[in-house]
């Protein structure tokens, strides 16, 4: 993996997080719930895991429809 593709997809994770927590500012404990399970901890622990939820367009708004959809998932029971 290129040094470009490895900072794209922390790019990816880095904007993915703020946007959650900014977002969900009232549910904060949740958003870093969800976080951590995203990305994993210990030895499995992968920021990279964010690059799921981007596209071949490299869209930012469509990606964060996607964070925001697979969160509201998350949330329902």
């Amino acid at each position: 993996m290129s040094i470009g593709t490895k900072n794209r997809l922390n790019q990816i994770g880095t904007v993915s997080r703020a946007h959650l927590r900014e977002r969900y500012i009232e549910q904060l404990a949740l958003v870093e719930e969800y976080i951590a399970e995203i990305e994993a901890s210990g030895k499995g622990h992968d920021p990279t895991r964010w690059s799921q939820f981007a596209d071949a367009k490299r869209s930012t708004a469509d990606m964060l429809e996607r964070v925001d959809a697979a969160f509201e998932v998350w949330l329902s029971p």
